[in-house]
């Protein structure tokens, strides 16, 4: 449907029309390149569209700000770090006054109990630990389930992401073998001595992977969303409970995007029933934040199994976890900003944004479909919503990204540079999700010129 030759053409008048918006962006960018590889201080940071990435001077709410004096409608919002929109006041208040009164001592807070019973009421786990990052929450939680059941082996889902875990940077080749993801820089083993990696909706496989007996836990996302939005069948999260059960694996679900359905995340709306959860990103209102939930019964095995005298000795923890200042962010934002009347709000204006694009998809015949997950939004380049992992890689077009990305963006919008996403905030209007549609319709038009 899309003629290569005039998508190659769209991107020459994108490209130069980036560069007349973003000049002192262009500067910042050489500057940066004397002190920081790629002229960014994170790797993956020059896969944001255009020569350079866009620098920003200020952000709030559902907006920012760059360096040129641009204003740009965000849509991507720290993909989900900033799902509160950008420094919500109720945050900036609780760390602004905690600031005064210390940041980190390796010592509680009051905020600890009031933030482990919210996360307690609505993720249904009663027991929980704070990390620094929902990362962390992973690779600890690994730790424990290999500790309590003896078991070596960890269930991925194909194409998942769950931070850089190790673990979790495996695919399937062709002969449906495990093998390190392209791109995993300096795994420290094969990644088939640690992990088997199953397609998302397969319970079929599911079960061959758990039949050997040696899975400690099975790491998955109740929805995919770091390749695309992969939404699971019908009864197929409650059979992977089902298996887990019967084969004593550890269930984890890892909530860290999924929160995008509602207050208690997939876990709350299904009515899940893991033995660990984990979440971090937008819990802290974009603080750097994690945490791990779980069962009275893992606690007890953990208690029994841990010496004290060791305790900090165990690949468990980091000083700054838990921090007074973590512990104030995170207290604001969950009583005071991921509120249900603001995922109300969110999902609404996740389901007009959603509905936009499709009118435009429909309108042009696009052989593109939408998938949706509460105030979060995508599409993809296939006819029919992907059921696996592989399908919705198999369903990405770099080329095509790019030039969407880096045209939204030259019309002031921000969506994630991985992949076709847009999020929702509490700040975000109806007319920011309308003016989305009015550009995207234009951009679509051309295309198929």
């Amino acid at each position: 449907m899309i003629n290569r030759t005039r998508l190659a053409q769209l991107r020459i008048k994108e490209d130069a029309r980036f560069l007349s918006l973003h000049p002192k962006s262009g500067e910042l960018f050489e500057q940066g390149k004397a002190s920081m590889p790629g002229g960014v201080p994170m790797s993956w940071m020059a896969k944001w569209p255009g020569a350079y990435p866009v620098f920003v001077e200020s952000a709030k709410g559902a907006h920012f700000n760059d360096v040129d004096g641009n204003t740009y409608i965000d849509f991507c919002l720290g993909d989900t770090g900033s799902m509160t929109g950008h420094s919500p006041d109720a945050t900036v208040a609780a760390i602004c006054e905690q600031v005064g009164k210390g940041i980190t001592s390796m010592l509680p807070t009051q905020d600890a109990a009031i933030v482990s019973g919210e996360l307690a009421r609505r993720f249904g786990l009663p027991l929980w630990q704070f990390t620094v990052s929902a990362t962390d929450a992973n690779r600890h939680v690994i730790r424990y389930s290999r500790m309590i059941t003896g078991r070596s082996k960890i269930i991925v889902i194909d194409r998942c992401y769950h931070g850089s875990v190790d673990e979790s940077f495996a695919t399937l080749d062709t002969g449906g073998n495990t093998v390190a993801r392209e791109g995993n820089i300096g795994a420290p083993v094969a990644l088939d001595q640690t992990t088997r990696v199953v397609e998302f909706n397969d319970i079929t496989g599911m079960e061959k992977a758990l039949a050997h007996g040696d899975v400690a836990a099975i790491l998955m996302e109740p929805a995919m969303t770091n390749v695309g939005i992969v939404l699971p069948q019908a009864g197929y999260l409650e059979a992977v409970q089902t298996l887990a059960k019967k084969y004593g694996t550890i269930l984890i679900i890892d909530e860290t995007h999924t929160i995008s359905v509602g207050p208690g995340g997939m876990t709350a709306d299904r009515g899940l029933k893991p033995d660990f959860l984990t979440i971090g990103k937008a819990i802290g209102g974009g603080i750097p934040t994690g945490t791990f939930g779980m069962t009275q019964k893992i606690a007890d095995e953990i208690a029994r199994l841990v010496e004290l005298e060791i305790i900090d000795t165990g690949g468990i923890g980091g000083t700054l976890a838990g921090s007074a200042f973590s512990l104030a962010a995170m207290r604001a934002t969950l009583s005071d900003v991921l509120t249900q009347k603001n995922f109300d709000h969110m999902i609404d204006l996740g389901t007009r944004w959603s509905d936009g694009v499709d009118s435009a998809i429909d309108e042009f015949d696009l052989p593109w479909t939408v998938n949706r997950l509460g105030a979060r939004g995508e599409y993809m380049f296939s006819k029919l919503a992907p059921v696996t992992g592989a399908e919705a890689n198999n369903a990405g077009d770099f080329e095509l990204e790019q030039y969407i990305h880096l045209r939204m963006l030259n019309d002031g919008f921000l969506i994630t540079p991985f992949h076709n996403m847009a999020l929702m905030c509490p700040d975000t209007t109806a007319a920011d999700v309308d003016a989305h549609t009015k550009s995207f319709r234009a951009m679509c038009a051309e295309l198929v010129q």
